[in-house]
């Protein structure tokens, strides 16, 4: 099967390290695609996590999936989150085509997209991150619980069922912070004078016009890899979210190519890569 070519995909929230998370779906869907570019929006791993000492071989392949794209070619753009906030202190670092960054901004086809994980929104976490901390390992137990559920309900021949979504729809102030969340993006990126505003942190998918006295954008959220299983693809000028719930991805599910690779052999292959392009960059002067 062939992949799919697209301009620029953007995952976030895959929270590496964490039961929740998708990583085989996740390994799957990059094998579908071939993209120029690769943003990772944020809590790709789940530092906050990590004292769990839970990290299975397919979340690692997933690590080795990103990093062989960008020795691929693809220029990957990992921009940090609060759970992997740790990586702040290598902002602005980039290691051939793989870049760590705090906020990103991606001009296409004449419009600007302004990309961001959005924590900086978050209260709970500037101003009480030990709160915010509790959270996850709450949020982790009750979709433990909800694998619990749906393989009972698998087993009956019933739908699965999303119980943290029915939690957050079911209470108010959730359901505000989340169109607060949406409203303040928009309107500090129509300020800024940018067309697309790029958010994850929430959870939530969303592709929607902005509209205020100021002017217009798109607001964008590319959902996450624990429920939702989604991303957002841009091609032909266009955005759209991708869901993996509506795809037929077995095909992809297999790589071995990433099976035998070492980690510290794709780093190599990045580097040296780059002094290549270095020393026929110097040659052709």
């Amino acid at each position: 099967m062939k992949k799919r070519k697209i301009e620029v995909a953007v995952i976030s929230d895959v929270h590496l390290g964490t039961i929740g998370c998708h990583a085989d779906e996740l390994i799957a869907y990059l094998n579908s695609i071939k993209p120029k570019k690769l943003v990772l929006n944020g809590d790709i791993i789940d530092i906050w996590q990590f004292k769990k000492r839970y990290f299975p071989s397919a979340h690692l392949k997933v690590l080795k999936k990103i990093i062989g794209m960008a020795s691929d070619g693809v220029e990957v753009y990992y921009i940090t989150g609060n759970h992997d906030e740790m990586l702040r202190k290598f902002s602005d670092t980039t290691v051939g085509h793989f870049h760590i960054l705090d906020k990103l901004v991606l001009e296409l086809d004449h419009k600007k997209a302004w990309i961001f994980h959005g924590d900086i929104f978050d209260a709970s976490i500037q101003k009480a991150k030990w709160l915010a901390k509790l959270g996850a390992y709450g949020y982790d137990l009750i979709i433990l619980i909800n694998r619990l559920i749906n393989w009972c309900l698998s087993k009956i021949g019933r739908e699965k069922y999303s119980l943290s979504k029915r939690i957050k729809e079911g209470v108010k102030k959730a359901v505000r912070y989340i169109q607060d969340f949406e409203k303040t993006a928009a309107d500090l990126v129509i300020q800024n004078g940018y067309q697309y505003v790029i958010c994850g942190h929430i959870h939530q998918p969303k592709k929607m016009v902005y509209e205020n006295k100021n002017g217009q954008c798109l607001y964008l959220n590319s959902g996450d890899w624990v429920e939702n299983l989604t991303a957002l693809e841009y091609s032909f000028k266009r955005w759209k979210i991708y869901r993996y719930s509506h795809d037929k991805l077995s095909p992809f599910f297999t790589d071995e190519g990433i099976k035998d690779i070492d980690i510290n052999e794709l780093i190599f292959h990045i580097t040296s890569k780059k002094e290549k392009e270095k020393d026929t960059e110097s040659l052709d002067d």
